[in-house]
């Protein structure tokens, strides 16, 4: 810290003061932006500033609108000791009506409004006590602070028209802008680059899988979907994606609403997104430069696999305990009614393996995948979507689709008895499942044992897997048409 100290305390003894008209951007530099899929991004731009030796107040435009401020760092690309940031300001706000009031409070402004009685334009003077308008707000909020003006001596809670502002000077600031006091050890051009992080700028990914007629094999198409609301435009910018959970606290200021938009894919065959592994996470690289416009949503495609294998699993989770929530353990071990109210649908699942037997076999972001399926018009037609986490390499990935139409279960509790003095609990299920479809399927049946840790099945109609420590699944056959009764026997001992 000394050196910095003493650097500071140099060039204050002989301070050369020049406003510098703006940063321009170094030859064949475009902005490095490496986007987050948590809705923020770290943007690195670089910039040639002419500067002189000691002090120089230089303004740097092209920011975003929503820029975290402490997150700037400037940096000399080849003497990064040789310039230092003294004083940061950030102007965020851009010439807007809201900015102009509220530096003109307390001063008076022209109003133009229109006489109704005789249809002209009429100029009332005003002094403006309070705009209305908050820091970020270029419109007037609704429902928040009301204007207060002063005209002819009252006070009125509106504006009295359009308010006319006096000229401009050279200095006006029309974009986000960085104004900056810094120190050279030289005079002459400097290539520094700058980064910081901001919001307003997301990508996520999503899928489409289109599956035949028949069999559950499908072809997959994952984009990745870009949006830029953060106030600028990034002209010809190179895009890199970071997948995973990066720990990062939110800035209080509210994200904008994102639209939609589409951006057509070129006809010959594009370059791929290219993968790598970073730290604990994967970072995703675009194959070319990308332009990505103010409040514009673009889609890019960054992975695609055909006939890729699947299984269709149904699932019959008969127990619906989520509606029990509130009993204590007690209740949950005591009361005889705890987990028998019944659930009747039978889950449609999709499964699949993420590796490159099956035409895939690259880090998986997490996304949303959208289920198509060709009727026997040769029409796609959309049978569900489901959340994809992040899947790494080699693994399952298994997605519910909705519940299926013929397929019906039923679960009752047949017996419930407590043995105190030897300290246990015998449980009883019969379970139904009913098959309104033209051909045979197997479901899955799960149950799960929850009342105490410790316990046994004692006896079963049909053979049983024990999944975890509480959950054991049946695999049964149901005839077309057909219904398949399944009964156990639980004990639980503490």
């Amino acid at each position: 810290m000394t050196p910095c100290r003493s650097v500071v305390a140099a060039a204050s003894a002989a301070l050369t003061l020049v406003i510098l008209p703006g940063a321009a951007r170094a030859d064949g530099e475009g902005p490095q932006i490496t986007i987050y899929n948590q809705d923020f991004a770290l943007v690195r731009m670089v910039r040639s500033l002419r500067l002189k030796v000691g002090e120089s107040e230089v303004r740097v435009g092209g920011v975003t609108a929503t820029l975290e401020p402490d997150s700037v760092v400037l940096r000399d690309r080849k003497d990064p000791k040789g310039i230092r940031i003294l004083e940061q300001n950030y102007e965020g706000d851009p010439l807007s009506p809201g900015f102009m009031l509220r530096r003109n409070e307390g001063k008076v402004v022209a109003f133009q409004s229109i006489n109704p009685a005789t249809g002209k334009k009429e100029i009332v003077s005003g002094r403006v006590i309070r705009s209305g308008y908050a820091p970020q707000q270029a419109e007037m909020p609704a429902g928040g602070l009301t204007p207060i003006v002063e005209v002819d001596g009252k006070i009125q809670f509106s504006l009295p028209g359009e308010p006319l502002f006096e000229a401009l000077g050279a200095d006006a600031i029309l974009e986000p802008t960085l104004l900056w006091r810094l120190w050279s050890d030289r005079a002459g051009e400097r290539d520094v680059e700058i980064s910081y992080l901001t919001s307003g700028i997301g990508w996520q990914a999503t899928y489409n899988a289109v599956a035949p007629e028949k069999g559950d094999r499908f072809d997959l198409v994952g984009w990745i979907t870009l949006t830029n609301q953060s106030g600028t435009e990034f002209k010809d910018a190179d895009l890199n994606l970071m997948a995973g959970e990066v720990s990062k606290i939110q800035p209080r200021r509210a994200l904008v609403m994102l639209g939609e938009a589409a951006m057509k894919a070129p006809s010959a065959p594009p370059p791929q997104v290219t993968e790598k592994a970073f730290d604990e996470y994967h970072l995703y690289t675009l194959p070319r430069p990308t332009t990505l416009r103010d409040r514009e949503v673009k889609q890019v495609e960054f992975c695609r696999g055909t006939d890729v294998p699947a299984e269709r699993l149904y699932v019959y989770d008969g127990a619906q305990m989520g509606t029990y929530g509130g009993w204590d353990v007690e209740m949950a071990r005591s009361r005889p009614d705890y987990g028998t109210e019944s659930n009747t649908k039978v889950f449609t699942m999709l499964e699949f393996i993420n590796n490159k037997a099956s035409g895939l076999g690259i880090p998986l972001p997490r996304g949303t995948m959208k289920i198509y399926r060709v009727d026997t018009d040769g029409a796609r037609q959309f049978v569900g979507e489901n959340v994809v986490d992040h899947t790494p390499a080699g693994e399952k990935v298994r997605l519910y689709l909705g519940n299926a139409f013929d397929l019906v279960g039923e679960r009752r509790q047949t017996n419930y008895r407590v043995d105190a003095g030897k300290e246990n609990a015998d449980e009883s299920f019969e379970i139904k499942v009913r098959n309104h479809k033209k051909g045979p399927v197997e479901i899955r049946v799960v149950e799960h044992l929850v009342r105490w840790a410790t316990w046994k099945i004692v006896t079963s109609s049909d053979p049983y897997e024990k999944t975890d420590s509480r959950t054991i699944e049946f695999r049964v056959k149901v005839p077309p048409e057909g219904e398949k009764i399944l009964t156990y026997q639980a004990r639980y001992s503490w």
